[in-house]
């Protein structure tokens, strides 16, 4: 067929009917390649692929590279949670809605969504689940519906060796594996794989020339001189990295983008150091100054917004590891800068910090929150490091590259994959637990057999009742573990995913695709909520149920069953019973005991399975509100159907004692068993504008005391409140809601009362 790429239509606008063309042509693709190799049957698809997904350069564009997923296709994580070769079908009858569309185009999706049903990574991966993984894990809709343990589709957080490509550039890369190629030719999987990245190159490059000819296209039809200036320098950009390793700051910030846009992730690394070189060069030769550097990270910044990723985009800067870091540390404080002034909810921008680092970026990055900007993250090295190297079992040389990304996760930079592909609540676990089996919101019967309950007995000690919520703990995490290692297996057999894989550390060396060998470190995380309602309903259960005898059980699961109706007076019982976040040692010490047990018990679930690893993250994104809507009444005194606590922190409104109880409180659960916990905390303007060395002080003797990292919001009293009441007056207040930020009056009025909830020191 002819290349629907000819027609200038679809570089300027892309009409319905040559999408439908495209995607036709890539479902044709895949099933005359059905008996091709992995690696070829995908190099193949994205040759088609990418010309549905490029979108025009705009008007104010420094940098190409715009690109939408169709509506079916192949990525490593689509908008959708599936991974690999998707459907979308939501996008795809919105397509099919189109006007434009004839009834032989409507035919024709109808045709390809019937092909893609069945040949999904996704859907190929559920049709291996075992009979016991499908009874305990039946739901992947944790938003949506009432459940322990929830299933996520998706290969997220990949770290690319972003400083491999910007030193070596496409040819380098393209040397490379053609020199392992005659190394290694009598490895027929390897030679498949090396023979199909060699093509996904020549599409990169393919792709820049293209998007060289529409900024060409584009300067001819302009009338503005700098505008005309700014789309030439684009193309010759464009032209240049297709082949060669740029040499500038712009032309590795266009490689960055553009080869991260192909390949589908969404997080850009340690910018600061696989750019400062170049940065450093260019300024110091004249080529360029600070205020140039700003102009283009900002529209670098616009581009990373459109792309929406709100959960993710993060980019990193500081720390240990870095290869040149005095060069770093000068771009780190123009990116900081740039945020500063941009002011987007992303880049998630997050600094790493370590005694004898160069003061002036944590300096800079105070100076920045305290003007009531939500960035930079502050992560602590010296606690992060040593926490990373036992909970990953690895050397601190490993352990210096543990990176951040998606709302906390730590994965290490370009040498292990992490994906969060599982959800589990603890919180409803303890409800289910009470409720001996039965979900008291729809009725259902959920969680383990219900004979199990009975070595319980009728829960007649504490101990009978925290160990049957244990095994109801127990029992999710062992099928949600074995879920990553077969969702890891079925990308692998589906997928090479060619432009992660020649970034990723030991997969060229290898010869073995990312998800099939390849990888130095395959590794899982475990989202967990709830936490601390858990820990302190465990302990209201203890003093009201066991110690002051004021509720016997059965009265306890039936004032929660009416959620409180009628029984005020039990209710502040249960709210008046001690909390975590207040440095009380009986609150405190049941939030570790829940800590523990669950971080541990997951961590000891690679000894069962193929993974190098498997952690919980104690993250929050806004699931903590999501799931709460779904989630009965609790002990802790918490309606049904509200938000739980935020990541590891107290339950909004809970912290009674002042921030030094609060951050007391906080540095009492293990940061060495997990792969990375939120610590939200809102502070006010005045503690910063006019009392900044208490602020400083008590930073600083938190991060001594073992603090991981803070997010921090800083805002003046009465603006949550007042932006409830007046959104319009408040459209640029930013907040952090968890891992990630947002406009305050942008948030739905769940996570909006959520985040009102938490106590402003």
């Amino acid at each position: 067929m002819n290349d629907p790429m000819d027609k200038k239509s679809f570089a300027l606008h892309p009409r319905p009917d040559v999408l439908v063309s495209l995607m036709e042509e890539f479902t044709d693709t895949h099933k005359a390649s059905l008996n091709a190799s992995v690696a070829e049957r995908e190099a193949r698809c994205v040759k088609v692929q990418w010309k549905a997904k490029v979108r025009p350069i705009r008007e104010h564009d420094l940098f190409a590279g715009r690109m939408v997923l169709p509506p079916i296709g192949f990525a490593g994580q689509t908008d959708g949670s599936s991974m690999g070769y998707y459907l979308n079908e939501e996008a795809m009858e919105s397509l099919r809605k189109n006007p434009g569309l004839g009834l032989e185009n409507q035919q024709k999706l109808d045709e390809m969504a019937a092909y893609w049903k069945g040949n999904t990574t996704e859907e190929k991966a559920k049709k291996a689940y075992p009979l016991e993984m499908k009874e305990v894990l039946p739901s992947d809709l944790y938003y949506a519906e009432p459940g322990i343990a929830f299933t996520l589709w998706r290969m997220a957080g990949i770290q690319l060796h972003y400083s491999k490509l910007i030193d070596n550039g496409i040819d380098g890369l393209k040397r490379e594996i053609t020199a392992l190629t005659k190394e290694k030719q009598k490895d027929g999987e390897a030679c498949s794989l090396y023979a199909a990245m060699l093509s996904a190159i020549e599409t990169f490059s393919e792709v820049c020339h293209h998007y060289a000819r529409m900024a060409e296209e584009q300067a001819e039809c302009c009338d503005r001189r700098q505008r005309i200036r700014e789309l030439r320098e684009m193309a010759r950009i464009l032209r240049k990295i297709s082949k060669n390793p740029p040499g500038t700051f712009r032309e590795g910030l266009q490689l960055m983008f553009l080869y991260s846009m192909l390949d589908g992730t969404r997080n850009y690394g340690r910018m600061d150091d696989y750019l400062g070189r170049l940065f450093a060069a260019d300024v110091d030769s004249g080529r360029l100054d600070e205020e140039e550097a700003i102009r283009l990270l900002s529209g670098m910044w616009l581009l990373m917004r459109d792309r929406d990723y709100r959960y993710d985009t993060r980019v990193v800067i500081g720390g240990h590891g870095r290869k040149h870091e005095q060069d770093a540390d000068r771009l780190a404080l123009v990116i900081m800068e740039t945020s500063h002034r941009v002011r987007e909810i992303v880049p998630q921008l997050a600094l790493r910090f370590y005694l004898g680092q160069s003061p002036a970026l944590y300096e800079k990055a105070l100076d920045i929150i305290g003007s009531g900007y939500t960035y930079p993250m502050l992560y602590n090295d010296d606690v992060n490091i040593p926490a990373v190297c036992k909970a990953f079992d690895i050397p601190p040389e490993e352990a210096i590259h543990a990176i951040q990304y998606g709302c906390g996760e730590y994965v290490l930079n370009h040498r292990s994959v992490g994906t969060p592909s599982g959800v589990i609540n603890l919180l409803q676990a303890l409800i289910v637990t009470l409720n001996r089996g039965t979900d008291p919101v729809s009725g259902k019967v959920m969680g383990m057999p219900t004979e199990r309950y009975d070595k319980h007995g009728g829960f007649d000690s504490f101990e009978s009742l925290l160990n049957a919520y244990k095994e109801q703990i127990e029992y999710h995490v062992e099928q949600l573990a074995r879920h990553e290692e077969l969702e890891y297996i079925h990308a692998g057999r589906d997928n090479a995913y060619l432009y992660t894989s020649m970034l990723m550390d030991d997969c060229l060396d290898r010869g073995r695709a990312v998800f099939s060998g390849g990888i130095r470190y395959l590794g899982g995380t475990l989202e967990t909520y709830g936490n601390v309602n858990t820990s302190d309903s465990l302990l209201a259960i203890r003093e009201l149920v066991y110690e002051k005898k004021m509720l016997i059980m059965a009265q306890l699961v039936q004032i929660l069953r009416a959620n409180f109706k009628g029984y005020g007076k039990e209710r502040q019982w249960m709210l008046d019973c001690p909390k975590y976040g207040n440095d009380d040692d009986a609150a405190d010490g049941l939030m570790t005991l829940v800590h523990d047990h669950i971080c541990n018990f997951t961590r000891e679930q690679r000894r069962h399975t193929s993974l190098h690893s498997y952690l919980v993250v104690i993250i929050n994104n806004d699931a903590n509100t999501v799931m709460g809507k779904y989630t009965g009444a609790s002990p802790d005194g918490r309606m049904a159907y509200t938000y739980m606590n935020p990541g590891n922190n107290p339950v909004g409104g809970m912290d009674r004692s002042g921030v030094t109880a609060f951050l007391n409180s906080i540095l009492k659960p293990d940061a060495s068993i997990h792969a990375g916990a939120v610590q939200n905390m809102k502070f006010s303007k005045a503690l910063f504008r006019e009392q900044r060395h208490i602020l400083e002080a008590l930073l600083r003797t938190y991060f001594k005391k073992g603090g991981t990292q803070a997010m921090l919001t800083v805002i003046s009293r009465g603006d949550l409140e007042e932006a409830i009441k007046h959104p319009e007056k408040y459209a640029n207040l930013l907040v952090r809601v968890g891992g990630f930020s947002e406009r305050f009056v942008d948030l739905p009025p769940e996570t909006q009362q959520e985040i009102l909830s938490r106590t402003l020191y």
